[in-house]
C-alpha cells in the first residue's frame, strides 16, 4: 500500500492550522504536520522530509517568502514543493512567486471543502 502524502502546513494562526489540517487528513488522506511558527516550520521539513509545504506569506518572526529562501538554501529542503497561503493575491505577486519557483498560490480566505482538491491539483497529485 502507498504511503500516504506528508504536508506541513506552516502558519502562525492556530486556528486556521487546525481548519487546514482537518479538511486535507480529512478530504484529501494525507497526513499533517503543523507549526505555528517559521523557525519550527523549518525544523520540522529538515526532520520529516515532507512531500509539500503550504506557507503563509504574512508571519510575524519571519515571513513566508524568508522562509522559502532558507528552505531552498537546504539541499535537504530545496526540492520541497511549496505553495504560499496569501490574502493578497495580486497578479504581480503571482509573477514574482513564479520567478522563484512557489509551486503555487491558494488566496485566504479559503473554501474548506475544495482546499484539498485546490492543493492536489496544484502539485499534480
Amino acid at each position: 500500500m502507498l504511503k500516504p502524502k506528508r504536508i506541513l502546513v506552516i502558519d502562525d494562526e492556530l486556528n486556521l492550522c487546525i481548519i487546514i489540517q482537518a479538511c486535507l487528513q480529512n478530504l484529501g488522506g494525507w497526513e499533517t504536520l503543523t507549526a505555528l511558527s517559521a523557525q519550527e516550520g523549518l525544523e520540522i521539513a529538515q526532520t520529516q522530509h515532507p512531500d509539500a509545504i503550504l506557507l503563509d506569506v504574512m508571519m510575524p518572526d519571519m515571513d513566508g517568502l524568508t522562509v522559502f529562501q532558507v528552505l531552498q538554501e537546504n539541499s535537504a529542503t530545496s526540492t520541497i514543493p511549496v505553495i504560499f497561503f496569501t490574502a493578497k493575491v495580486q497578479s504581480t505577486d503571482l509573477k514574482e512567486f513564479a520567478k522563484l519557483g512557489i509551486a503555487g498560490v491558494i488566496a485566504k480566505p479559503f473554501d474548506p471543502l475544495t482546499l484539498a482538491d485546490q492543493v492536489a491539483s496544484t502539485l499534480g497529485w
